[in-house]
């Protein structure tokens, strides 16, 4: 690559940079190790780079292999992946501890092939959000489930509401599922409402989205429903790029790549030893393990106040509103736009 070309690409790169909140931890004291950076990238990894954060990690990009070793002229310590992480998406990130590689970056899968090479691009992790840690990144309730005596038959209809355009023959959301090759399928509700058929899923992970360049997945987009309301429609105009959901080793993953909050439940977020609902808020751009299969163990079916039989092999997400005790909407069936997740039980 001509020189003049490779400048400019580290210009772009510089000019895509995040604002700090003060000159001490700004981006400008992250300069000389993020140039040292620079300098150590191959051509098709800095072209990578630029691709991956101007298209704000919208668009897929590949990993960003980088050397292993600290930059020189870093006034501290930073791996790659905290520097370069701290200049394009979270200028308060401290530790490496702190962020996650997606399920498809193939630095968290030991890829590359090359154990002295490690992937940089910023748009290839998350921050994690759990409950272990303190706020922010999530709020906390807690409301007191009825846990029923006796398990129920594993062919009880476990949530019924009304449907629209969907599947006239796929009304069941039974724990009965059939060991066919996927790991969930996925609903998606307006209040109280079913729109579309339930979404099968094959592959280890799914993006859901409204407005995805090229995404491939789940399009809520694309689901019709007539005489949606105000409430409704201002929620859909906040799902943009949506979640990733991956089944992930041991449970499952969600990642918030919305520009909003989202909000999720599920039987294993909360305490262990606890039969109480945990509500987790998800800011973007973090993680969270939304179902732990070792957690659940043999626990049957469950209720929530108000709202009837759970499946205990589910997750329910909300688009950008919350619910529980801290909010006006009382119950997941309040919220204008939200999803469930109906895992396969495995084995």
């Amino acid at each position: 690559m001509f020189r003049s070309r490779r400048a400019g690409l580290v210009r772009r790169l510089w000019r895509q940079r995040c604002v700090g909140a003060g000159p001490e931890d700004g981006p400008g004291a992250l300069k000389p190790a993020a140039h040292a950076l620079f300098k150590k990238l191959k051509d098709e990894e800095l072209e990578l780079l630029v691709q991956a954060v101007e298209s704000r990690g919208a668009c897929e990009s590949g990993c960003v292999w980088v050397p292993r070793g600290e930059p020189r002229g870093a006034k501290q310590a930073l791996s790659p992946q905290v520097l370069l992480c701290r200049l394009y998406r979270w200028p308060d990130l401290r530790q490496p501890h702190e962020l996650k590689h997606l399920y498809f970056c193939a630095g968290g899968r030991g890829g590359c092939g090359d154990a002295a090479a490690l992937c940089c691009n910023p748009h290839h992790f998350s921050r994690l959000a759990a409950p272990e840690t303190p706020p922010p990144p999530y709020s906390k309730t807690s409301c007191a489930p009825v846990w029923p005596d006796e398990q129920q038959h594993p062919g009880t209809q476990l949530l019924e509401f009304s449907y629209n355009a969907g599947d006239r023959h796929d009304t069941s959301l039974s724990r009965n599922t059939v060991k066919d090759g996927y790991w969930c399928k996925l609903a998606y509700w307006e209040h109280r409402t079913r729109v579309g058929r339930l979404y099968v899923v094959h592959e280890a992970s799914v993006n859901v989205f409204c407005e995805l360049p090229r995404g491939n997945g789940f399009c809520l987009g694309q689901l019709p429903a007539a005489h949606r309301s105000r409430a409704v429609r201002r929620a859909r105009g906040k799902i943009g790029r949506g979640l990733l959901l991956s089944r992930e080793p041991g449970g499952v993953w969600a990642y918030n790549r919305s520009e909003h909050p989202i909000f999720v439940s599920s039987p294993t977020l909360g305490s262990p030893g606890t039969h109480s609902l945990t509500i987790l808020k998800v800011l973007p751009g973090y993680s969270v393990k939304v179902f732990d299969y070792e957690r659940l163990g043999g626990a049957g079916g469950w209720q929530l106040p108000g709202e009837g039989p759970c499946d205990p092999h589910s997750v329910r997400i909300s688009f950008a509103k919350g619910w529980g005790p801290c909010y006006s909407r009382q119950f997941i069936t309040s919220c204008p736009c939200w999803l469930e997740v109906l895992l396969n039980r495995p084995g």
